[in-house]
């Protein structure tokens, strides 16, 4: 759903009370924080470096909201040491090494002088991308998702540029578009679409799904798009030279003139500026202009689901979207996009039409389901998908393999680590039975690693159970409702 421009008030802020006060218990402590959407809020600043690169990123900010039609033209003198330094502390310690063979530690050894020279050759137009290696990782459904390592200056220079590009887009982006966008999660998606859906008129719901984006995006037309708002011709520079360096795979590097490097730092911001311009606008002017009822669009980089209140509504959408895609080389993946009807009112259209329970979609690694509350009421609830609980077992299983030589306190900390990491994701109201069958289901896992191990039969499940008490986290909702985290946000 549309939140554009919205800002928070930084004197709406509640303290935190002193120690021993006393409180209703129903009264939180913890502060109400602004809007996370805004770009321009910064955290406590580190270092003085990270202090200029704020202040001058704040200045592109105001700048692009202020002239909201206007290119930029000088962007490559803010790419900086200081800037540099900033993007390569974000990288991942332990992130896999490109071409180059470089890693995080090996580069940090002798950092200050790596990034003045890195700087230089990037102000002088000698800076040369290498080629991305390519490697393959299992998806839930069993096939194999490519993605492109770049090379570790790469990377430095991409996030480099991606900061200050995040400065112009951040303004540009529509509020309905949540993935990969500073200050912006996975979860806040969620919450607008349960919101949308509960607190709107929808009836029926498209969920898309775009075939190979990463892979298909016309190169051409992305820089086209780009240069709507980048003037510079050195950033565009920069830009072609990433989408030209090619793919190393087998001993071989292929260039195309598709596809954005799925893995890449850069690839998320230009796949938003992608769909930006191919997607966004025309779906948000197709709602102002054509649709007869009530509509809500939640975007998450390449996953996209519409609510309709009408269904004539959502299959003109849908046919519309398939002829606007054509003209930007992507497409629908026909088994994966489906109209379905879901709603506060679907059960009882479908029940008398004798047409069962309402149908489920996916979004974001949950299952979205028709339901209802102790009173009644309608609510939707979510579900982890089990088919992405599968693969993660799975890979529980395969890794307990791996470490079956370790002592019980050195597994029983990594499962602790494993299990903390899946709730802290997956821990919404509504999903707690899927939490506690995960945590049994790491504890079946367990037990059987160790029996093969051991040979033992003395390992009870009464011993198990005290195991898995000692080490494993006990199930709980770690997230609010949707409605109470989305008005925090979004004021309206």
């Amino acid at each position: 759903m549309m939140h554009d421009g919205e800002k928070s008030d930084p004197a709406i802020v509640a303290a935190k009370p002193t120690n021993k006060a006393v409180l209703p218990a129903a009264e939180l402590v913890e502060p109400r924080a602004g809007t996370k959407r805004n770009a321009d809020e910064q955290s406590t600043l580190r270092t003085q470096g990270r202090e200029r690169v704020s202040q001058a990123l704040d200045r592109v900010r105001q700048a692009a909201r202020q002239r909201k039609k206007e290119r930029f033209t000088a962007l490559l003198h803010h790419i900086t040491v200081d800037t540099l330094r900033t993007a390569f502390l974000a990288l991942k310690r332990k992130a896999a090494a490109g071409v180059d063979g470089l890693t995080w530690q090996d580069y940090e050894a002798d950092l200050e002088p790596r990034l003045e020279v890195l700087h230089n050759r990037v102000q002088r137009g000698a800076y040369r991308p290498q080629p991305s290696r390519r490697t393959h990782i299992p998806k839930a459904d069993g096939k194999q998702r490519p993605l492109a390592i770049a090379a570790l200056e790469d990377k430095i220079v991409q996030g480099a540029t991606t900061m200050v590009l995040n400065a112009v887009y951040e303004e540009e982006f529509l509020g309905f578009s949540y993935g990969f966008r500073p200050g912006r999660g996975p979860h806040d998606a969620l919450d607008a679409l349960v919101v949308g859906i509960a607190g709107r008129k929808v009836n029926h719901i498209l969920d898309a799904d775009i075939r190979s984006f990463f892979d298909s995006v016309d190169q051409t037309w992305l820089v086209r798009f780009v240069e709507h708002r980048i003037g510079d011709p050195r950033i565009i520079r920069l830009i072609r030279k990433w989408l030209k360096a090619g793919i190393l795979e087998d001993g071989v590097v292929t260039v195309a003139d598709r596809g954005t490097g799925q893995g890449s730092v850069i690839s998320p911001l230009l796949a938003n500026i992608y769909l930006h311009y191919a997607l966004d606008l025309w779906a948000e002017r197709w709602r102002r202009r054509e649709a007869t009822g009530d509509m809500i669009i939640v975007r998450y980089a390449d996953d996209l689901v519409v609510g309709f209140e009408h269904e004539t509504d959502a299959h003109r959408f849908l046919d519309a979207m398939r002829v606007r895609f054509e003209e930007f080389a992507l497409s629908l993946h026909p088994d994966k996009t489906r109209l379905i009807e879901f709603g506060r009112f679907a059960a009882v259209r479908r029940a008398k039409g004798g047409l069962g329970r309402p149908e489920t979609f996916n979004f974001l690694g949950f299952t979205f389901i028709c339901g209802k509350s102790l009173r009644g009421n309608f609510l939707i609830l979510r579900r982890s998908r089990r088919d992405r609980v599968r693969a993660k077992l799975q890979e529980i299983k395969e890794e307990l393999r791996q470490r079956r030589h370790q002592s019980i306190p050195d597994q029983g900390r990594w499962l602790a680590q494993v299990v903390g990491g899946f709730f802290a994701y997956h821990a919404v109201p509504t999903n707690f039975d899927a939490l506690g069958l995960f945590r049994r289901c790491v504890t079946v896992l367990w037990k059987q690693s160790l029996q093969r191990r051991s040979q033992r039969a003395d390992l009870t499940w009464e011993r198990v159970r005290r195991m898995a008490d000692d080490w494993l986290p006990t199930p709980k909702i770690l997230h609010p409702w949707p409605n109470v985290r989305f008005a925090v946000k979004h004021s309206r």
